[in-house]
């Protein structure tokens, strides 16, 4: 067959037009999430005062280049680049989580006993640049445990687990303000830096909704098929809340403005942190089991699946550094479970003190 020369060009015109299609869809496609997240370093820290071996949370600021340790009747602080001590809050009773206000030139922390016979439900305040205390704010309420700052507001959200509510604190003033019922145990929070405060509800299988300017709940979402919630991150720029549930055992994107699960994924037991990073969309997920689960936000609706890596048991909490993308985990040796009671029909191993340990993951 016989092409004109305008017919040789129209051809041609039309196959440029193909390709450049072709190019731009490709460009268009997010690129795969890369894996080989591997332990890059150990870092064993001495027992806390007192007896037995407990930790919770850990916190990041990557400006000052810290990171807070949850570890008994201490907070430990280590510099996330060489990692050596850089100081020590000690004289607490049991703490758990730690959060950090910087425009206040503030940190706060949870110190609630939730054992039999507790008597400290408090929140600790210390100062940034000398890590001294400087006032404690009494919850009075059974297990003050998770914590976060809604910078909105100026205002502290002390979750009290057993207690079913969270208190709320103004950090300016070191005051209680007051405490909401959640109806169910709470755990861990998250916030979108424009007022809104969300925090997982195990007992009742959903997230709620907490509006900081007026205190009052806005909103529950069913987080199905994720049970029993537990750990709670959020992508603020995009308004999606990744949470984590210990049974059924799923990891949940959630629309942070109408509740809808957008995806789900099955993960190991124990779930007790995530950790979004913004820069790179990955969420991380820890759970007691001893498993680094890892994902990918490809768009605003799509989360991938990037890889599962084996650490070890205990490493139920963690925390990424967005400077250096490593991922702080913290855990210890354990003793064997105790015999099933009727009480507590599936006992799980507790901490041997001495072996605390912070594990360093990167690629």
């Amino acid at each position: 067959m016989k092409f004109s020369r305008f017919g040789r060009l129209a051809v041609g015109l039309f196959l440029a037009m193909i390709a450049v299609c072709f190019i731009s869809s490709s460009s268009a496609r997010p690129k795969p999430a890369e894996g080989g997240y591997h332990l890059i370093k150990t870092v064993s820290l001495p027992p806390a005062a007192g007896d037995g071996e407990y930790y919770d949370y850990i916190s990041v600021d990557a400006e000052a280049r810290r990171v807070y340790i949850s570890h008994g009747t201490e907070v430990v602080i280590l510099n996330p680049d060489d990692y050596s001590v850089v100081g020590k809050i000690e004289g607490l009773t049991r703490c758990h989580g730690i959060a950090v206000a910087k425009d206040l030139g503030k940190g706060f922390i949870t110190d609630g006993d939730g054992r039999p016979g507790s008597t400290v439900q408090e929140v600790v305040i210390f100062d940034l640049k000398t890590l001294k205390v400087t006032g404690r704010v009494k919850t009075d309420q059974i297990d003050t445990d998770a914590i976060i700052y809604e910078p909105v507001t100026k205002h502290i959200f002390s979750f009290n687990g057993d207690s079913h509510n969270t208190t709320v604190i103004d950090a300016v003033k070191g005051t209680v303000i007051t405490t909401i019922d959640l109806v169910g145990k709470v755990e861990f929070p998250a916030v979108d830096g424009k007022g809104m405060v969300y925090d997982n509800n195990p007992e009742k299988n959903d997230i709620v909704a907490i509006d900081a300017r007026t205190n009052t709940i806005k909103a529950r979402w069913p987080t199905a098929p994720e049970g029993s919630p537990t750990s709670l991150t959020m992508d603020q720029k995009n308004r999606r809340l990744f949470s984590a549930g210990r049974g059924p055992q799923f990891v949940t994107m959630m629309d942070a403005d109408t509740g809808k699960v957008l995806q789900s994924y099955p993960i190991s037991a124990g779930a007790d942190a995530n950790s979004f990073e913004p820069a790179t969309g990955m969420l991380f997920v820890a759970t007691r089991e001893g498993m680094l689960h890892v994902y990918h936000e490809d768009s605003p609706d799509k989360l991938s699946e990037v890889e599962a890596v084996k650490t070890e048991y205990g490493a139920k909490t963690l925390q990424v550094d967005p400077k250096t993308h490593k991922v702080f985990l913290t855990t210890s040796d354990f003793n064997p479970p105790a015999a099933p009671t009727e009480k507590q029909p599936h006992p799980l191993a507790t901490a041997k003190p001495g072996n605390f340990r912070v594990l360093v993951y990167g690629r």
